[in-house]
């Protein structure tokens, strides 16, 4: 398999670091479901989770770095932190737009009765994972009684104003492949969504993100164990897009991991992979926008984020049509 890096520079493709904008925060491997395409491989036994020093450092570095507009929560399920809702409440108040990323079925777990209500009030972005809208394909990836949790809680979230037409409450949804496949349209597939939801259970959300596998931790091992491995890279490697790899996440993000180490996202953060002359940890900087001066560590789980229309956390690099003019 030819290396990411071979293919950058076989293409003369340069990936600089922009201003570091968005801050992602992995505040836990702590969760209570265990899915198959976990690239964290979170679960209701992992006792990685952030501390409150950590959280106080992480605060207060916010507090300096002009440039970051958006803070963005995830696990695990960041819910399950006992110091989540003081993160949150600290970054709505120094006026960032604070994503949570919402496995659902936790609004349901003992102690976050009231999960839903912080959020609203605190007019919090969600993205919920929801892989698909039939029962089966749910279960399947995440596990048996996981769907009809997550129908109910994004009607509870409807009736609080989340993804409704007009109202300032975000819901996103997020789609990740049954497999070793890569996903299809974000603008169609969000299209068959929509009515699908709606017609059968009359949920209304804002926007679909389609996400590529990542083909490390706990997909990986799936990958290895249906002995797919190898196709499914080929695949990845063969949809490169360099109009795709411009737009990497990486580029304006920053990943904290739950022990307050800094990477450049959080798929480098689960390998543990940087830069040697990159700053380690948190308490090595005295601002985030410093960051911006560092270099992006790539290897060849990269090609997930470059294959097709690409994949970030926030969906799709491209469209379709930029693909097909690609192709």
């Amino acid at each position: 398999m030819k290396s990411f890096l071979s293919t950058l520079e076989e293409g003369n493709i340069t990936i600089n670091r922009l201003p570091v904008e968005i801050l992602q925060v992995n505040i836990g491997h702590l969760c209570n479901l265990a899915c198959l395409h976990c690239h964290v491989e979170a679960g209701p036994n992992k006792k990685e989770n952030m501390e409150s020093d950590t959280v106080d450092r992480i605060i207060d570095l916010l507090a300096k770095s002009e440039a970051i507009h958006t803070l963005d929560l995830t696990g695990g399920a960041p819910e399950l932190n006992p110091h989540f809702r003081r993160l949150v409440i600290a970054a709505t108040n120094m006026g960032k737009k604070v994503i949570d990323r919402c496995n659902l079925t936790v609004l349901y777990e003992k102690g976050q009765e009231d999960t839903a209500e912080f959020l609203k009030n605190q007019k919090v972005h969600i993205v919920a994972s929801l892989p698909c809208y039939s029962l089966k394909n749910v279960e399947q990836q995440r596990g048996r009684g996981v769907f009809q949790k997550s129908i109910d809680a994004l009607i509870q979230l409807n009736e609080l104003g989340y993804g409704r037409e007009n109202s300032d409450l975000k819901l996103d949804l997020v789609y990740n492949p049954l497999g070793a496949h890569l996903p299809p349209s974000q603008s169609g597939l969000s299209i068959k969504y929509k009515q699908e939801l709606n017609d059968l259970f009359g949920i209304q959300f804002n926007q679909l993100l389609t996400i590529t596998n990542m083909p490390i931790k706990r997909f990986l091992h799936d990958l290895e164990r249906s002995h797919q491995y190898d196709s499914y890279m080929d695949l990845l490697v063969n949809s490169f897009n360099p109009r795709a790899a411009e737009g990497v996440m990486c580029r304006n993000l920053v990943s904290i991991s739950w022990d307050g180490k800094i990477y450049d996202c959080d798929f480098n953060q689960m390998l543990e992979l940087r830069h040697e002359d990159s700053p380690r940890t948190i308490w090595d900087i005295s601002s985030f926008d410093k960051l911006s001066e560092s270099s992006i560590y790539f290897d060849n789980h990269c090609y997930a984020c470059t294959a097709g229309s690409g994949s970030s956390c926030s969906g799709a690099v491209l469209d379709q049509a930029e693909v097909a003019i690609h192709g």
